[in-house]
């Protein structure tokens, strides 16, 4: 026989300690020692050895048909020690020593001492138990060896509540049932006899399975056959014990009521682990469902505005001029459109975008994730860069609107005084040819001709002086020529029949006095005939030419020009006093948008550095800094009227085409830009906080050790931008103590670290990046170890997983989110439908698939 008493085990079984009752904790061998006597004389009766047969045998095939065999008799099927090492096998998951096949009483001995070597190496003492006696058939060492068996592989493991084993099994028991009416577990024996202990186990994990209220205390056969039924037929748990074997029997036998309890236990803690490792996965899934949907919005909304940006620029860059101030005017309605109605939704999906980013971002952080790679061109800084380009194109546009109304005021201006002057120079010409090719001077006598050589004389002096309006008219067309006024070919058709008039009317007026001229020494020399006859005739010659030379003068002098010159004056009088009336209207708009601009630009500045005290200081928990900032964001939203009272204004002024203002120094451009990057200053503050919030929580950061983290990086923040650049970390984490000198081992750790803090190489440290450097390793997250091993736990240990398995775990759209993403499994093992969830897993995680 084979010893077993060595002294220095932990656990003592034998048939003599079979009946025991529980004990209070301590060694197994103290498990078995509280005995009464009532347990001692049931080792008398034969019901105990019928119930622990029935139980024990039960237990053991329940085991060995994993392997494929059974047993019929518990007493003579363990004799060879084959199924015994077998069982151990099984419920071990070990090998144990090979078997000896003889048929050999010595074989069989070698084979139950392999079998007790195996049980002592699990740290349990075997009291009076030898191969001999199991070899023999000894009904009651065999009993009380497959005790020892199933109290160390099936109940001494059971933990509940600090508890364990028998007492461990209890409480379970206790804490199941307890919410169950006329159910009061306290022992395994009496407490299990009406059925209704079994029944209350089954329905508070498997409700769907038994009608609990229907069931009566008085009817315990019909109350434990159900149990036992239903637990047989959905639990896998085969019938132990037959009804009667318990009502029958005035005390259970309490270790076969234990054995058989702990089947119930197992088959529901197996489930409790599938649920445990579902409700992992699930919330891992979630998760990471939860980042894929931000991902697939970051790149929708990122798509969307650069769309929008890539169709607005080449509108901004358009310069084709309009050929009139009032389209020139209608283009500036448009920008004026733009930048009220269709650019500022677009700054706050900018500044969304930025915070989905941010928020995106520090979750992946938070939850072991890698950090989120946009799809190329949408990066946030490809955002950025588009944006500044879309900024630069609008304020080219507006310089070049205001330009070219400039430039159109100019030309109309110019175009109204080339119509004016060659108006007037037409209106003087007007039968001028005419009159210069009038041969009236062919009957005239002496005395007219020199009448009308002097008046000849007077129109070349009025022809002379009008020489500068002709030259004005034509320098006029060449400015609208050179300003490409659009009407030009008309005026340069005018302006070059005005100049072929004024060549006519040159030659004509040469030759009509050439004309005059000759006509006059024709006169004279027939005047001189007449001498004679005229000085007879003196008196009446006097007065006629003097009737005559009164008449000339008379026509000379008043001249129609003159009169319009007098008709002219108070014209401009009036119009005079129309510019008076209109710059002191543009005058009250300038005073009046100043005004505004002068209390909302000093306004928006003023927020802007509250808003950077309010982040940058440490009053109160990040709970308040939050409740503080959105009350900011609220008074930011109630200001805005203000701001379209000064568009408002603004829109007058351009529509009076005023382009200075000495009484501020605001330009509404200014107060636009101001007012967009105060709410996206607010926009983002507030989210830094609120990811500050995430990141406290989930890595369990205190309010003391959330200030002390503020307090270094603001002493290390010296322009108080809210961000540390390379030199400023480095000097900060060469504070607390990290060795990154400039020797060549510690530029390598802080690239390190720099590439830990800084992803995007953007050359700055936020704090909310600073935080979740210094916090780094004390979050408690899932890993891809973990989710590995949960699925493993539903794929019952195998190494891939099928759909079916997926979708009797999981909720069905994570269920199909896993279908849907898993790789064929390629393993020796593989069977059809297989996937796999360990290459999911990593990749969930960013890791590569070792």
């Amino acid at each position: 026989m084979v010893d077993y008493h060595a002294a220095n085990q932990s656990y003592q079984y034998g048939p003599s300690s079979a009946g025991n009752g529980a004990g209070g904790g301590g060694s197994m061998g103290d498990y078995m020692a509280q005995e009464d006597d009532w347990d001692r004389d049931l080792l008398l009766d034969p019901a105990w050895e019928k119930q622990q047969r029935k139980t024990f045998t039960a237990w053991c095939n329940s085991h060995l048909r994993k392997a494929g065999t059974q047993i019929e008799n518990i007493d003579e099927d363990f004799r060879d020690g084959l199924k015994l090492m077998l069982l151990l096998e099984v419920i071990s998951g070990e090998r144990l020593p090979k078997p000896e096949r003889g048929k050999m009483r010595v074989h069989k001995i070698n084979n139950v001492n392999k079998a007790l070597d195996f049980i002592a190496s699990k740290g349990v003492k075997l009291v009076s138990i030898g191969a001999e006696e199991i070899v023999d058939g000894n009904a009651k060492m065999t009993l009380g060896m497959i005790w020892t068996i199933i109290l160390r592989f099936a109940i001494q493991d059971i933990s509940v509540e600090e508890t364990s084993a028998k007492e461990g099994l209890l409480l379970w028991c206790q804490r199941k049932t307890a919410p169950y009416k006329n159910v009061n577990v306290q022992n395994f024996h009496i407490s299990w006899k009406d059925g209704l202990a079994f029944n209350a186990l089954i329905h508070r994990h498997r409700p769907e399975l038994i009608e609990y209220d229907k069931l009566r205390k008085d009817d315990p056969v019909t109350n434990l056959n159900n149990a036992f039924e239903v637990a047989e037929k959905y639990l896998d748990i085969p019938k132990m014990l037959d009804a009667e074997d318990i009502v029958n029997t005035a005390r259970p036998d309490e270790k076969a009521i234990m054995t058989y309890v702990s089947s119930f236990y197992h088959a529901f803690s197996g489930a409790q682990k599938a649920e445990t490792a579902a409700n992992r996965i699930c919330k891992v899934l979630a998760v990471n469902q939860e980042n894929e949907h931000l991902m697939e919005d970051y790149e929708k909304l990122a798509s969307d505005l650069l769309e929008w940006i890539r169709r607005t620029i080449p509108w901004l860059e358009d310069r084709v001029p309009q050929k009139t101030i009032q389209e020139m005017q209608q283009k500036l309605e448009d920008f004026r459109d733009y930048r009220r109605v269709h650019k500022p939704p677009k700054v706050q999906e900018k500044c969304q975008l930025e915070i989905n980013f941010n928020t995106l971002q520090t979750k992946l952080r938070l939850s072991n994730r890698p950090a989120f790679m946009p799809s190329e061109g949408k990066m946030v800084s490809d955002i950025n860069n588009g944006w500044q380009h879309l900024e630069q194109a609008e304020k080219g546009y507006e310089e070049w609107l205001l330009n070219e109304i400039r430039r159109l005021e100019r030309l109309d201006h110019l175009a109204e005084k080339f119509r004016q002057k060659a108006s007037i120079h037409e209106a003087w010409t007007d039968g001028k040819e005419a009159m210069l090719k009038h041969r009236d001077y062919e009957t005239a006598t002496l005395s007219d001709i020199k009448a009308l050589i002097r008046k000849h004389e007077a129109f070349e002096s009025d022809l002379a002086a009008h020489q500068d309006r002709v030259e004005q008219i034509a320098a006029i067309a060449q400015e609208l020529n050179e300003l490409d006024y659009y009407d030009s070919h008309n005026v340069n058709t005018r302006c070059q029949k005005i100049c072929d008039q004024w060549d006519a009317l040159g030659s004509l007026t040469h030759s009509r006095r050439e004309a005059l001229e000759k006509t006059e020494k024709q006169l004279e020399a027939i005047d001189q005939l007449h001498l004679e006859y005229a000085k007879r005739a003196a008196p009446f010659n006097n007065w006629m030419e003097s009737a005559m030379e009164d008449l000339q003068d008379m026509f000379i002098v008043h001249t129609i020009e003159e009169i319009e010159v007098q008709q002219l004056v108070p014209k401009r009088d009036h119009a005079l006093l129309e510019e008076q009336s209109k710059q002191q209207s543009n005058e009250h708009l300038r005073r009046q948008f100043a005004s505004q601009a002068n209390v909302v630009g000093p306004w928006i500045q003023t927020k802007m550095e509250e808003i950077g005290r309010i982040s940058i200081e440490m009053n109160g928990t990040l709970e308040d800094q939050l409740s503080h900032l959105k009350q900011y964001e609220r008074s930011i939203v109630d200001y805005k009227p203000n701001l379209d009272l000064l568009e408002q204004q603004h829109q007058l002024i351009q529509e009076a085409l005023i382009f200075d203002n000495k009484h501020t120094n605001y330009t509404m451009e200014h107060i636009r830009v101001g007012w967009e990057q105060l709410l996206t200053t607010i926009a983002r503050t507030i989210n830094e906080v609120e990811n500050q919030i995430l990141t406290r929580d989930a890595k369990g950061i205190s309010q003391e050790q959330m200030q002390e983290f503020r307090a270094s990086f603001n002493h290390f923040d010296k322009d108080h931008g809210g961000a540390l650049g390379p030199e400023e970390f480095k000097a900060c984490l060469i504070s607390l103590g990290y060795d990154v000198e400039n020797d060549r081992q510690g530029e390598a750790e802080f690239n390190r670290i720099m590439s830990l803090v800084d992803p995007n190489h953007s050359g700055l440290v936020t704090f909310q990046a600073f935080i979740d450097f210094m916090s780094r390793e004390t979050t408690d997250t899932d890993t891809a170890d973990q989710v590995i091993a949960s699925f493993k736990v539903l794929a019952g240990d195998k190494n891939f997983i099928t759909a079916e398995e997926l979708r009797r775990e999981l909720p069905p759209d994570q269920a199909e989110y896993c279908i849907a993403r898993m790789a064929p499994y390629q393993g020796p093992d593989a069977v059809p439908g297989a996937l796999d969830y360990k290459s999911f897993s990593t990749a969930l995680y960013g890791e590569s698939d070792l």
